[in-house]
């Protein structure tokens, strides 16, 4: 009966530890705010694959640009079982209303690439305001005089507004004494391509198509400008800069059509935000998180804790690196690219 009842407490104390294991196991619940984008498929892999290493579950939701969608969708991560949040926000305000209700019960919260401005909030992504002064100084090395258009990103996106004044901080020089002239900068609704498109074409047409140089904040907006001057025989012409290496991109960039792109390794900023959603998930304050600081460069200039990455300019003579990095194989950069003229990574 002793030995009995000493297997029974042993049975017992595992079955509960058992039970206390099952309890604390992380559930990572990710919130994109439009998953179509080439570009989250590969964020979604990191995540994924850094969340199998961590024995941690993923729960998603995609909210289809929707802004009433993403708040429903956050809702519904929590009620699925989602222990700590990953954001990646449609519209920096209207997603508040969910991160004040997720503080409330407790669940915390990554920002993911786009800026969330509440001290809730663990902001991680790449520095915007650097990519902005990135893809100006792309720009501004083969086309130091002219007309400048701006494609800007979208309006309810923080990040539109960091590249931006990082690509004026690099301008205002030139701006200033008249060697560029800006004349036109449109926000993209959605940062979709075809919106990015009527924009260059209303430009276009503004300045009887005499536009010497495009900033193009992301490589969809850069992939719709591209239209545009397609349609009046200005592509490859003007030089256009972009962001995110899509592969459509690099090959744009291999064809002569884009001037080139600013590389954020998706990878490495889905591995990260997996770590991180981690680390809050099992009680870590956000001041604690590995290689936390602080920014306050939003439009609100709230101060969040948050890591930002580095980004890399690609432009034609180093596209071999994403062949290297498997960022893209060498057949989907070069897809049609040939002669002479081909870059030494198609060659």
């Amino acid at each position: 009966m002793k030995r009995l009842g000493i297997l029974s407490a042993v049975l017992g104390l595992s079955l509960l530890a058992s039970s206390a294991t099952a309890q604390k196991q992380v559930v990572v619940g990710v919130s994109w705010s439009n998953f179509q984008e080439e570009r989250w498929k590969t964020d979604e892999a990191a995540i994924k694959t850094q969340l199998d290493k961590m024995g941690a579950k993923y729960l998603s939701a995609d909210a289809q640009s929707s802004n009433e969608k993403q708040l429903s969708d956050i809702e519904s991560l929590v009620t699925r079982g989602a222990t700590v949040l990953i954001v990646l926000a449609q519209d920096s305000e209207a997603v508040l209303p969910a991160i004040t209700k997720a503080k409330a019960d407790g669940i915390p919260v990554v920002s993911y690439d786009r800026l969330i401005e509440d001290p809730w909030a663990f902001y991680i992504s790449f520095d915007n305001k650097e990519v902005g002064r990135l893809q100006a100084r792309m720009i501004l090395g083969v086309k130091p005089k002219g007309n400048y258009a701006f494609i800007k990103g979208s309006p309810s996106d923080p990040n539109a507004a960091l590249l931006y004044a990082g690509q004026l901080e690099v301008l205002d020089k030139a701006i200033k004494s008249g060697a560029i002239k800006n004349v036109g900068n449109q926000f993209t609704e959605g940062w979709k391509p075809e919106v990015a498109q009527t924009n260059m074409e209303q430009i276009l047409t503004a300045n009887q198509n005499k536009v010497d140089a495009v900033v193009a904040s992301n490589d969809g907006t850069a992939g719709g400008a591209v239209a545009a001057l397609a349609s009046v025989g200005l592509a490859g012409k003007v030089p256009i800069s972009g962001q995110d290496a899509d592969k459509a991109a690099l090959n744009r960039i291999a064809r002569g059509l884009q001037t080139g792109t600013v590389w954020k390794d998706s990878r490495t900023l889905g591995t990260e935000a997996a770590k991180i959603a981690v680390q809050l998930a099992n009680g870590a304050k956000l001041s604690a998180v590995m290689g936390s600081g602080t920014f306050n460069g939003g439009p609100k200039k709230v101060t969040v804790n948050s890591i930002l990455l580095k980004p890399v300019v690609i432009t034609r003579s180093n596209l071999g690196t994403l062949i290297t990095a498997k960022w893209a194989t060498k057949a989907e950069i070069c897809n049609g690219v040939t002669g002479t003229a081909a870059p030494v990574a198609c060659k």
